[in-house]
């Protein structure tokens, strides 16, 4: 019902203004009967109002879901949804079967401004925890629409930044970026990480949520041209899941590794030593691992050779 309703953007609409079943469906051009059953059930669930046939949404409800409120978590809502498609294909992934992966531009922007609804609450401590403190050029690598790009810049005020990612994505960060005024201190670059070559000359690499959509030699090239992209004494920070020995925890990476198994090729989580292991082969020492976490917020940090 949630999925459904936030595709059909129902609550944006019913948070304007009161509306029938009836109104809705002929100035959404949508079936009156199964608009209405749908309607129902969310005022049944708690998620609108419903008085004289008028169904409405309540303020808690706009304030969270509402693409018109500015804490909006409608994106991850829209995400959800795509991934209801790739699970729904799991049994036939461990039969031998291949992922599925949208590549609509729509999957991308929720996708996206999921990734944003998530960091946004836990960049300004991750950044803390990173203490990038002394670094001066920062490179983002696959760095969305630059939620943590802003975090960095903010906690070090002379520092410029790279931020990488596909040609798509740059387009949603520059408009995001610019409407922040960050765009004089950060040079968006297109590219895909796995193809192409990365812009060099930086102190400090973050990689956020970038290693579990790949399988285990994609990774370690990635940090082998991450090394190449940093000057010498500079370091690399992934944060990611970071799966005990046993791979059972944290739970919610355990869980999160499915889903890299029914959307991608080869994409999984990964324990301390694996990563331990990519880095050191790839050329970094002083591999650390600054702390762990149950919400992929644990923090690797590794030096390239001064």
């Amino acid at each position: 019902m949630l999925l459904t309703a936030a595709e059909l953007d129902l609550f944006t609409e019913l948070a304007r203004q009161p509306v029938t079943a009836a109104m809705l469906a002929q100035s959404r051009r949508l079936k009156r009967w199964p608009l209405a059953a749908v309607l129902d059930a969310l005022v049944a669930m708690g998620l609108l109002e419903k008085r004289d046939h008028l169904y409405r949404c309540p303020p808690e409800v706009t304030a969270r879901l509402s693409a018109d409120s500015p804490d909006s978590v409608l994106a991850s809502v829209l995400h959800a949804a795509d991934l209801w498609e790739h699970w729904s294909g799991l049994t036939a992934r461990v039969a031998g079967g291949k992922p599925g992966a949208p590549a609509r531009l729509d999957y991308l922007r929720a996708f996206v401004g999921s990734m944003d609804v998530t960091a946004r609450p836990l960049a300004p401590r991750i950044v803390a925890a990173v203490n990038p403190a002394g670094a001066t050029r920062l490179l983002d690598l696959g760095g969305a629409s630059g939620t943590y790009t802003m975090a960095f810049l903010d906690a070090v005020p002379g520092m410029r930044a790279t931020l990488f990612d596909l040609a798509d994505v740059i387009t949603l960060a520059r408009e995001r970026l610019g409407k922040a005024g960050y765009l004089d201190r950060v040079t968006l670059v297109t590219g895909d990480y796995l193809t192409d070559p990365l812009p060099g000359g930086h102190d400090l690499a973050w990689l956020s949520a970038v290693i579990h959509s790949n399988g285990a030699e994609e990774t370690l090239a990635l940090f082998r041209k991450v090394h190449g992209a940093l000057v010498p004494g500079g370091r690399i920070v992934v944060r990611d899941h970071v799966m005990s020995d046993d791979r059972t925890s944290p739970r919610a990476g355990a869980l999160f590794n499915i889903n890299m198994l029914v959307a991608t090729r080869a994409g999984r989580t990964y324990t301390y030593a694996e990563i331990e292991e990519s880095l050191q082969q790839a050329g970094f020492r002083q591999v650390r691992l600054i702390q762990g976490g149950e919400s992929m917020d644990g923090l690797v940090e590794a030096r390239k050779p001064a």
